[in-house]
């Protein structure tokens, strides 16, 4: 089977044996995979979990059809139309655990469109409704906006009911559109004054939930604009690993900074985040309630330009690669 691997120079296509399903475990025969942050530090060479160096099979998500499963797998059977986040997913074939594998609801979602929601659905639920412990009624605030997965979490915060989604983009044509996914109010983080904003939106009070992507330099600002007792769900470093952080402003708030990660989850763990957004999710997926734009799609022999146009940070949403 062909599939992108981390060589000396790059990434790059090779030839591999295909794979076999483990007793848990769900072959897939891919039709798209889809772009995410992560996949460019393996692509660079950093480890990603227990996945980096020369050899490494790059890609977090994918849908295609069930090829075969493992002796334990009850829920799905081979021809079914399935996404799943899936190590190693720009391949013509991959393995996954069956808990992280989802039927695609009806006939009318493209492969394409499928292979855009496993990794922002499990994280942006875990995120707005697990860590975060969002209520109805509640505002929220998230950072790095127009990433697919930023997208996805605006969205489920309204669909949880919200009263106040805002945003940070700081391109302006990526602001005009966040309204589309749930956003209520955009704002510029580029703009030294957009704490002040939050804190004008919410009559004061600042926010009750913030979704952190970028981190880095908008640390402090996210402290200034939390209520008191809000809560920081710390989820990507698009602005960076490290910055200032006002720990007074921390204690007299008495906000939770809570850091997530899928990289040291265990499979038990991954499979009850992927429950619990299923039970809280699906129903909003199969109405079409819940979507995800598709800026460019790349075949699998176009995976080293799909990962420049991401590094370059010109996208607005999910950058597809079309296996078959």
């Amino acid at each position: 089977m062909k599939a992108a691997v981390l060589g000396e120079n790059g990434v790059d296509v090779r030839d591999l044996p295909k794979p076999e399903p483990k007793p848990n475990e769900v072959l897939i025969r891919v039709r798209a995979s889809s772009l995410n942050r992560a996949d460019l530090m393996v692509a660079l060479g950093h480890q990603h979990g227990s996945v980096g160096g020369v050899g490494a099979r790059i890609g977090l998500e994918c849908s295609g059809e069930v090829e075969a499963v493992g002796a334990a797998v009850k829920d799905v059977k081979p021809g079914d139309r399935v996404m799943g986040s899936a190590p190693g997913g720009f391949a013509e074939y991959v393995v996954t655990d069956a808990g992280r594998v989802h039927r695609i609801p009806g006939n009318n979602m493209t492969y394409e469109q499928a292979a855009c929601f496993p990794v922002a659905l499990q994280t942006m639920h875990n995120a707005v409704v697990t860590a975060g412990r969002l209520k109805p009624g509640e505002t929220m605030l998230l950072q790095g906006a127009s990433a697919g997965v930023g997208l996805m979490g605006m969205q489920i915060g309204k669909l949880m009911g919200a009263s106040l989604v805002l945003g940070t983009s700081t391109n302006a044509a990526r602001r005009a559109r966040l309204k589309d996914y749930g956003c209520d109010i955009a704002l510029d983080t580029g703009d030294p004054n957009w704490p002040q904003a939050v804190r004008k939106a919410t009559g004061d009070k600042g926010v009750n939930l913030i979704v952190d992507l970028v981190s880095g330099g908008v640390a402090n600002g996210n402290l200034e604009a939390a209520a008191i007792l809000g809560r920081i769900v710390n989820v990507g470093r698009l602005g960076g690993m490290k910055g200032e952080f006002d720990f007074d402003k921390h204690a007299l708030k008495r906000i939770d900074y809570i850091g997530v990660t899928f990289r040291t989850r265990s499979i038990d763990e991954v499979r009850e985040i992927n429950r619990l957004m299923r039970a809280d999710l699906w129903p909003a997926i199969e109405a079409g309630k819940l979507s995800l734009p598709i800026h460019k799609a790349y075949p699998l022999a176009g995976i080293a330009e799909a990962l420049a146009m991401m590094r370059a940070n010109q996208h607005f949403g999910k950058i597809v690669i079309q296996v078959s």
